[in-house]
């Protein structure tokens, strides 16, 4: 008799195991969240990029450069850790180059149409600005970098009155 106590003992015991060991695993997920998942190598490269492009932008002043890497980085690694700072800096390069701001003249920005190469207007400058910038607002309303944008957006719907 006390060996069947201990059995059914040893067997409710191994059972009760079990079923702390399943409910210790949680819930079960759909599959790895895709904005998570990056590459090592290319948040490595994209990195740089943006180094590259943050000292252009703010030491150089030639937003020519800066919007050419990291127009690399949005279109070569959308879900970069930071792409909220690239989507700003993209942005705010394309309006002061629509303003003739920097060091760097806007005819250095070549774009290609096919296989055609072309400058931008000041107008088509402004129109890529603000595709950035509001992509930042609508995708990261949350972002430390959307209330920049938004004043940039603002600034550019009220410009200011011209001089006399």
């Amino acid at each position: 008799m006390w060996f069947k106590c201990l059995i059914s003992l040893v067997f409710v015991l191994v059972l009760g195991a079990a079923v702390s060991n399943v409910q210790a695993q949680g819930t079960v997920r759909s599959g790895p969240d895709p904005t998570t998942i990056r590459d090592p190598e290319l948040e490595k490269d994209s990195l740089h990029n943006l180094e590259v492009a943050r000292n252009y932008f703010k030491l150089k002043k030639a937003y020519v450069a800066a919007l050419k890497r990291l127009e690399e980085i949005i279109a070569g690694n959308p879900n970069f850790s930071r792409i909220q700072e690239v989507l700003l800096m993209a942005g705010q390069s394309s309006l002061w180059l629509a303003d003739g701001k920097g060091k760097q003249k806007s005819d250095q920005y070549v774009a290609f149409d096919g296989g055609t190469k072309h400058t931008l207007t000041p107008e088509q400058f402004r129109e890529m600005g603000r595709g950035y910038l509001s992509k930042l607002i609508s995708d990261y309303p949350d972002s430390p970098f959307a209330k920049e944008a938004q004043d940039e957006l603002s600034a550019l719907a009220n410009p200011a009155p011209a001089k006399p």
